[in-house]
This record gives structure tokens, C-alpha cells and sequence, in this order.
């Protein structure tokens, strides 16, 4: 417990850095959060529930042995007991994840929908919600999750701005609101939080989180990019302002090799040769296709909105090569890889007899004709 205190109070006396750089682990992690958890096998204490007993008021949360019941009535406005007890955050908001305190149980898929139909529970949960938007001097004003400036704002921003670990608590609060039936509340707090720390500048120090965190909550594509260029027009200095996380680059190893030329010795290329283009037959559609794809090389690059906070390939099949996974949406993970294709075409490439590669031959002679099967692998991922 002392160490982390200790590392609590080295967080809190770290200056905020001039040029800030967006953390690619923080994008994934969150970026899994957002996906449903991927590939993650939901089989751990299926039966166990205890997230949803302690807010049924029939189990404490450990270690402390405190019922919610006594947390909602004499833990609020006791800040000392709510800044510096660290294991009942991981109780009041429950993630899919394993937090710091071991006590505490990840949810499960199927407690999160009993969850959402036991009304105590949910009833117990948005107090606890009102709680922690007091201690940070919000207010909680309708059923819509708007929120305001509470009466102590003042001194509990000021608080706020200086201990930089209940950055980690509202991450952590948002996520949870995600999982349990609050998606909407997430938008107004964090536009709340980014109005506060940009333009009004009374908590500057959680802007960093806010842009790398708090935004990246938020599961709608859209919502996360109204909340991006509303930063981008308050952002001081402009310059220093990053859309997203930057792509990390890939080893050189697992770029997809290209596919070979076709051979150009012995019978089969003087077969080839004696053969007429195809293109001649209709040289106005070769010209179109051509000054079509000229005039895409001139499009001008739009702005940049929302950047990448693409997994890396640590994390599976969870996206698909180097693409963004903003942009494909929630395009199908299953389709073949590059590799698998290329590895798969020359397969059957050296299996093939003389006159099906003269046909394999002709067949890709068509396809380069065709102006719907010019796009190639890599740009399949991209879209």
C-alpha cells in the first residue's frame, strides 16, 4: 500500500509534458474495451455473481468488509475516505477486467445482464455514480447523464487537477458505465471534462487523460469525433495537438510479400507473346479506366480527424493486418490475410499443369481490364 501511494504521490508532482505523445498500449486496451473484449473466453466465476450481491447489499466488498449500503450513506462527502482508500473503486465500478484490488471479480457477460434487470442494483449504481461526481465538484443534473458544476467545484477542481491517479478512477467510472447500461452518460461528462480543462482551464492537468482515455471510451464512432474537434478548436498550443495515437510500425519480416511475375522463359512466354492484348479490342474503356485512376492520385487528402488506435499484432485476430479499425467499423475479422492468399495462389501456381497457367495467365489479363478489381489486399484493409 505504501509503494503505491508512493507512486500515486510521484504521479501527482509529474509536470505535464509541452509536446504530448499518445500512448499506442493505452489505444489497444481500449480499443478491446470497445470491442467487446475480443477472443476473450467468458467462462470465470459464471456463477459467482458477486458484483451483483454487493450491490444487492448482501455481500461487503473486500477487504475492507464494507456493505454498500454504509459506502452510499457515510462515505459520501468524507473525501479523505474516498481520495485515500484505494480498493473500493474497483466494487462500485465493475469492469471485465481485473483491477488492482485481487479481491475484487471481473464481470461477466451474463452478470451484466442480471445486472441491468435487478432495479436495486442499478438504483445503488447511479448513487454511487452521483457520489464520485461530487468528490470531483460535478453534479449529476438529469436522467440524460447531463452534468454541471457542482457547489464545491472550486476547491474539489483544484484537488482534482493535482491528484492526477483519479484520472485512473474516471477511466475507470467510464468504462463501467459503459457495461452496465449507461453508454449515454459517457459523452456529456467527458465533453464536461474537456470544456473545463481547455477552455475554462480549471483542471489543465487532466486534458492529456481526457484526450487519450476518457474520449477513447466512448463506443460511438461518431460521438468520439464531434469530442475530438471540439479539442482541436480549443487546444492551446494548436500546433501541439494529436488526433490519435500514431501507427506503430511494423517489422519488416511481416509485410506481405508481393506476388511474383509470371515466368518469362521457355515455351509457355513465347506462347504469350504470339498472343494479342486484350486491351486492343477496346482502347476508348483502357483510356478511361486509366484517366480515372490519374484523377484519384489527385484527390486532395482530407484532414485529419480521428487517428489510429489500432491493436498491434500482439493482440491476435483481433484486426485484421495493419488497418484502422475507425475506419473498417465492425467489418468481418475473418476474412483471409494477405499472406494466406499470396501463400495459397502459389501453391496452386506450381501445381497447375502448362495449359492451366496459360489460362490462369489469361484469366489475370481480363481481371487487369476490369475497373472493379483494380483495389489490391492492402487496400481492402484499409476501408
Amino acid at each position: 500500500m505504501e509503494a503505491l501511494l508512493t507512486a500515486c504521490q510521484e504521479a501527482d508532482s509529474t509536470e505535464v509534458s509541452a509536446k504530448p505523445k499518445r500512448s499506442f498500449y493505452a489505444a489497444r486496451d481500449l480499443y478491446k474495451y470497445r470491442h467487446q473484449y475480443p477472443n476473450f473466453k467468458d467462462i470465470r466465476y459464471q456463477n459467482d455473481l458477486s458484483n451483483l450481491r454487493f450491490y444487492k447489499n448482501k455481500i461487503p466488498f473486500k477487504p475492507d468488509g464494507v456493505y454498500i449500503e454504509e459506502v452510499l450513506s457515510k462515505w459520501k462527502g468524507d473525501y479523505e475516505k474516498l481520495e485515500y482508500s484505494h480498493t473500493y473503486i474497483q466494487w462500485l465500478f465493475p469492469l471485465r477486467e481485473q483491477g488492482l484490488n485481487f479481491y475484487a471479480k471481473e464481470l461477466t457477460t451474463y452478470e451484466i445482464e442480471e445486472f441491468k434487470k435487478t432495479k436495486e442494483a442499478i438504483r445503488r449504481f447511479l448513487l454511487a455514480y452521483k457520489m464520485m461526481l461530487e468528490f470531483f465538484g460535478i453534479k449529476l443534473i438529469d436522467k440524460t447523464g447531463n452534468v454541471a458544476r457542482a457547489v464545491n467545484w472550486q476547491e474539489r477542481f483544484q484537488h482534482l487537477n493535482e491528484s492526477q491517479h483519479n484520472y485512473l478512477r474516471i477511466t475507470r467510472i467510464l468504462k463501467s458505465l459503459g457495461e452496465l447500461g449507461y453508454e449515454s452518460f459517457k459523452s456529456p461528462l467527458v465533453k464536461f471534462i474537456l470544456h473545463e480543462a481547455l477552455v475554462e482551464n480549471t483542471i489543465p492537468n487532466i486534458k492529456q487523460s481526457a484526450l487519450e482515455y476518457f474520449v477513447y471510451t466512448i463506443r460511438d464512432r461518431r460521438e468520439r469525433r464531434r469530442l475530438l474537434r471540439f479539442a482541436q478548436k480549443h487546444y492551446t498550443p494548436s500546433e501541439n495537438f494529436i488526433w490519435g495515437p500514431p501507427r506503430r510500425e511494423q517489422p519488416e519480416g511481416s509485410k506481405a510479400p508481393k506476388t511474383p511475375a509470371p515466368p518469362t522463359s521457355g515455351h509457355h512466354s513465347q506462347t504469350s507473346m504470339h498472343k494479342k492484348p486484350k486491351d486492343s479490342k477496346n482502347p476508348s474503356a483502357a483510356g478511361r479506366v486509366n484517366s480515372k485512376a490519374a484523377e484519384d492520385k489527385k484527390v486532395t487528402p482530407r484532414e485529419p480527424e480521428e487517428e489510429t488506435d489500432w491493436p498491434s499484432s500482439e493482440a491476435g485476430s483481433e484486426a485484421a493486418g495493419s488497418g484502422d479499425p475507425e475506419r473498417e467499423g465492425d467489418a468481418d475479422d475473418s476474412r483471409p490475410q494477405p499472406e494466406e492468399t499470396i501463400a495459397h495462389a502459389l501453391e496452386k501456381k506450381e501445381s497447375a499443369s502448362p495449359s492451366e497457367k496459360d489460362e490462369e495467365r489469361e484469366k489475370r489479363n481480363k481481371d487487369c481490364e476490369s475497373p472493379g478489381e483494380t483495389g489490391s489486399h492492402d487496400d481492402a484493409l484499409l476501408q
